[in-house]
């Protein structure tokens, strides 16, 4: 019988949410050497995922939207708005203030293939598990498919 994501995600896992600090969520991914936290509301419905790539923004500073003058204009050879993104999660003191919305989910029943195919296709390192209502009741990560695979070996 094909494994699903119910059989090797990790259950219940570490969720903040939107108005947890920063520094909260940095200690938590620290601690228990996690890179990637579920963001929920007050409802507990998923609403984005706070991960180590979205931290680096905090280190790496920015560099301006290169642009040029022309007949005392100013014209941006990148899109200014994304630079405008990014110095919000570059400033961000909140997690809702730096997490990624919208994350690619998973429901527990999902064949296990087709989850890691999923992962693999959109270069994701974790994916949310919801049940119908739209609550998070685990996070499959790529750790967990290597050690299903291992299981699989023995």
């Amino acid at each position: 019988m094909p494994k699903t994501v119910a059989d090797v995600m990790t259950r219940d896992p570490i969720i903040v949410r939107g108005e947890t600090p920063l520094q909260e969520a940095i200690q938590i991914l620290a601690e228990k050497r996690i890179s990637g936290l579920p963001v929920v509301d007050d409802a507990g419905k998923l609403v984005g995922i706070i991960s180590e790539t979205d931290l680096m923004w905090q280190e790496t500073g920015l560099t301006p939207p290169a642009y040029i003058m022309f007949l005392d204009s100013v014209i941006f050879l990148k899109n200014p708005a994304a630079y405008e993104r990014d110095l919000h999660k570059a400033l961000g003191q909140t997690v809702g203030e730096v997490m990624s919305n919208n994350p690619i989910t998973t429901k527990s029943d999902q064949p296990l293939k087709e989850a890691a195919k999923i992962m693999s296709d959109r270069k994701v390192h974790r994916l949310p598990v919801l049940d119908t209502e739209g609550q998070v009741v685990g996070i499959l990560t790529r750790g967990d498919i290597i050690r299903a695979m291992a299981n699989d070996q023995n």
